[in-house]
């Protein structure tokens, strides 16, 4: 471990007599943009749960920035930095793309609710979620409703949403999911930038191969619950048990993994 700003020791959780995750130790490095990926079923978004405080282990421990956070609850890790996204969206339908964000920008700022101050008075917020409403690219949406975005631009904006807490670490649970191909190099644009962001520690699972090939430093394989291997792009994709098992035969092959 050079840096690491996440890691795990002999994390386990089990439900029943199923262990989903089993034992597994990593180390996610400052700045270094890592993605897991495993068949369905390999403890992936499980092992995000457990990192996020959503579930707890059974046994094992979990740190951040030399802190054992394992049992702290979900709230307080994002107080010490902690973003994430969900395989599915996780929005305010009924509120404008805009109201979405700035309910995420005022929550981390703790501004609470102040019913006799209109929002356009919140200066410094409204510059904010404009930002971020750019970088996503949904500033001419500003004004619709999160129900009516498609649903690569709810993904976007939930997005949005995670950035706006400023987060140290980043965990992005498929953020491709259900996406259209055609609005795949979108989200790869802003996946690029964020991973250009060395302030951000981003940790990825996703099923698409190519964009985990352009996309990681480290790359993670999770079967059963277990890592095995690790290593850069090209080192997991040459693993000719990763390449057969979970990649279709071929270097990144067509198999989901």
């Amino acid at each position: 471990m050079s840096n690491p700003i996440i890691w795990t020791k002999d994390l386990t959780v089990s439900f029943g007599a199923h262990r989903v995750v089993d034992n597994v130790s990593i180390a996610i490095d400052q700045g270094v943009f890592t993605t897991i990926i495993g068949p369905n079923g390999a403890g992936k978004t499980s092992l995000f749960n457990l990192i996020s405080g959503l579930i707890k282990p059974t046994s094992g421990q979990v740190f951040m920035r030399g802190t054992d956070i394992t049992h702290l609850s979900p709230i307080e890790r994002v107080k010490m930095g902690m973003g994430r996204s969900f395989q599915l969206t996780n929005l305010f339908p009924a509120l404008t793309v805009h109201e979405n964000v700035r309910l995420a920008v005022q929550a981390r700022s703790d501004l609470g609710l102040d019913m006799w101050r209109p929002f356009h008075r919140f200066r410094a917020i409204n510059d904010e979620v404009e930002s971020l409403l750019g970088d996503v690219r949904l500033t001419e949406k500003r004004s619709f409703l999160a129900a009516h975005l498609t649903h690569s631009e709810q993904r976007k904006l939930e997005l949005a949403m995670v950035l706006s807490l400023k987060p140290a670490v980043l965990l992005l649970d498929e953020p491709t999911a259900g996406m259209a191909l055609e609005d795949v190099p979108a989200m790869l644009e802003l996946l690029t930038t964020i991973k250009n962001d060395k302030q951000i520690t981003t940790v990825l699972i996703e099923h698409k191969m190519d964009l985990v090939a352009s996309l990681s430093d480290v790359v993670i394989v999770l079967a059963s619950g277990a890592i095995l291997t690790k290593g850069n792009p090209s080192e997991v994709a040459d693993n000719a048990l990763v390449r057969t098992a979970y990649l279709g035969g071929g270097k990144y092959g067509a198999a989901s993994a």
